[in-house]
């Protein structure tokens, strides 16, 4: 079939749709492999299939530390020998790093070793999610078919990469909406619908596939409970919301300062062992503090739990997921942040139930909480939100969810907390400096500019413009009100021409019609003004009526202010 040449202009044709659909299915397919993986890694270890939570008692709880960090050692091994070939090659693995960046490729050696590095940890029962590795995979599956199947259609492979993504994230939490969402927000640092819709369509067929292999229940049972909308319970999600984006930020400090104390050890397999054992010995107390935290999720909802054990479990797990990601375990944070969600929405119920405030089920507000946490620690409330209702198929928390995660989200950026993706924190960045240049003004940028009374002569015009190396010397009067500038170009002109002489006054050749701009005009004026003349420097007046020269603005300070946006 051949494509007209215009066909792919644009970020939305029917080529992206088209190719979407097998990228989705493909993805599924490698997300089911990974956990196929696991469970077999789990078979080969406990001798059964159930959850590490579980799967671990097998053991006596000594042997516990040495399980997590044996398992730590072989993926450290797997690590420093992915990272090893990074250095070499300067190549970016993060499928999100190669879609911000539209590289052509997801490295292949790379992330596979990182993969197995991923199972290691998990196998072993490290506090990290299994939907890193899981969407790593999905997105070099995509890379894949874009370099060898879809070459001729003229798609950019980054592109296909982003489909395959949204596509494995959708098939671990059955969401497609939020992931294709997340996607965009996260990776292209905008929601754009002609971004979009593939992804959608490659999400949603992700889903499709899963729903075919029989996997069609919500991933958490909360599809029949009601929300009840009272100012109890509006206030207590406000609550919640503001917890979780102080737990959000608690958790990204943990595991930065986790990061830097595991970097003074070098060698990886010693760095990722250390964290196994730290991980094994917290599982002493509890072991529902191993794995990313699933199974765990459902217990708390299902009311499980008493109150202490929820709020040792809820320290627990924060310190484990610091302890595992901050010696470089390879995996996601997505499910270890849902579930201290879960653990600090229902702890606050529990606790404002305790109090006698009704505010309904309490074990609804642990859906609140995985919201809120999952949006202050991804720094995406939309995807937060959207997948919190996908995951519960419960409409009725539309509402509350959407307060929390926002509030959380708020909470967080104004503690000036990164994202746990660098990427967003590059698109806050951006963003925050495009704002700076649409708002600010111009007395931001004013600089001394040379300046003579009309009565001057042109010799002291030429001495001056040599001394400040400036084209233009500026005119002004006694009470330093702008009468014009004079080009050092046309006084030299007129000298060899014999028109003037450098005795002449600086008056005789004057400009009075030159171009200027004001203090109070912003910045984006002062590139308007730019835009319309060749020069390098205007001069800056108080305000048109009074005329008050200020100094000059350099057209290099607004291209210095923009290329932080650009």
């Amino acid at each position: 079939m051949s494509i007209p040449a215009n066909a792919n202009r644009h970020a939305l044709n029917w080529s992206t749709i088209l190719v979407a659909i097998p990228v989705g299915f493909a993805a599924t397919l490698m997300t089911l492999g990974f956990r196929l993986t696991i469970e077999l890694i789990n078979r080969l270890l406990f001798g059964n299939q159930q959850d590490i939570t579980q799967a671990m008692t097998v053991y006596p709880w000594f042997v516990w530390p040495l399980i997590v960090g044996l398992g730590g050692v072989i993926a450290g091994f797997f690590l420093r020998y992915a990272a090893s070939i990074e250095q070499q090659g300067t190549v970016k693995t993060d499928y999100l790093e190669v879609i911000n960046a539209r590289l052509d490729a997801v490295p292949t050696r790379t992330s596979l070793f990182r993969a197995l590095s991923s199972v290691a940890s998990i196998g072993s029962g490290a506090s990290i999610g299994k939907e890193g590795p899981m969407v790593q995979l999905s997105a070099l599956c995509g890379s894949l078919l874009g370099r060898y199947c879809f070459r001729s259609l003229g798609l950019k492979n980054s592109d296909v990469v982003a489909m395959a993504a949204a596509a494995g994230l959708a098939s671990v939490y059955h969401a497609p909406l939020a992931s294709a969402i997340f996607v965009a927000e996260i990776a292209f640092g905008i929601s754009a619908l002609q971004r979009l819709i593939p992804l959608i369509v490659s999400s949603a067929v992700a889903v499709l596939t899963m729903w075919a292999l029989g996997f069609r229940s919500a991933l958490y049972p909360f599809a029949d409970a009601q929300f009840a909308l009272t100012p109890a319970s509006i206030i207590l999600t406000i609550i919640i919301g503001l917890a979780a984006g102080l737990a959000g930020w608690l958790m990204i400090f943990l595991i930065g300062r986790s990061k830097r104390l595991f970097a003074q050890v070098n060698s990886l397999p010693l760095r990722l062992g250390i964290g196994g054992v730290a991980v094994g010995v917290l599982a002493i107390a509890s072991t529902d503090i191993l794995g990313n935290g699933y199974e765990v999720i459902v217990e708390v909802m299902a009311g499980n739990f008493v109150l202490q054990a929820l709020v040792v479990l809820l320290l627990l797990k924060v310190v484990a997921t610091a302890l595992s990601v901050g010696s470089g375990a390879v995996g996601g944070l997505f499910t270890p942040a849902l579930l201290t969600g879960a653990l600090l929405g229902v702890i606050i119920a529990s606790l404002s139930a305790m109090a006698g405030v009704v505010t309904g089920n309490t074990l609804l507000y642990a859906a609140v909480g995985m919201a809120a946490v999952l949006a202050a620690v991804s720094q995406a409330p939309l995807m937060a939100i959207l997948m919190v209702l996908e995951m519960t198929l419960n409409s009725s928390l539309l509402f509350p969810v959407m307060l929390a995660a926002v509030l959380a989200s708020m909470t967080v950026y104004r503690l000036q907390s990164s994202s746990t993706y660098p990427v967003i924190s590059h698109h806050f960045s951006r963003s925050d400096a495009k704002f700076d240049f649409d708002n600010g003004i111009i007395a931001q940028f004013i600089v001394p500019g040379a300046a003579l009374l009309p009565q001057q002569s042109v010799g002291e015009a030429l001495a001056v413009s040599s001394l400040k190396r400036e084209r233009y010397v500026y005119v002004v009067n006694e009470h330093g009100q702008f009468l014009g500038v004079v080009s050092i170009h046309d006084i030299s002109r007129k000298i060899l021409a014999g028109d003037i002489t450098a005795d002449s006054l600086v008056s005789e050749v004057m400009d009075g019609d030159f171009p200027f701009i004001c203090e109070n005009q912003t910045i984006r004026e002062g590139w308007e003004a730019f835009a319309q003349v060749t020069l390098e420097r205007l001069p800056v007046l108080n305000n048109p009526l009074e005329r008050k020269f200020l100094g000059a603005l350099t057209k290099t300070s607004l291209i210095l202010k923009a290329k932080d946006f650009l």
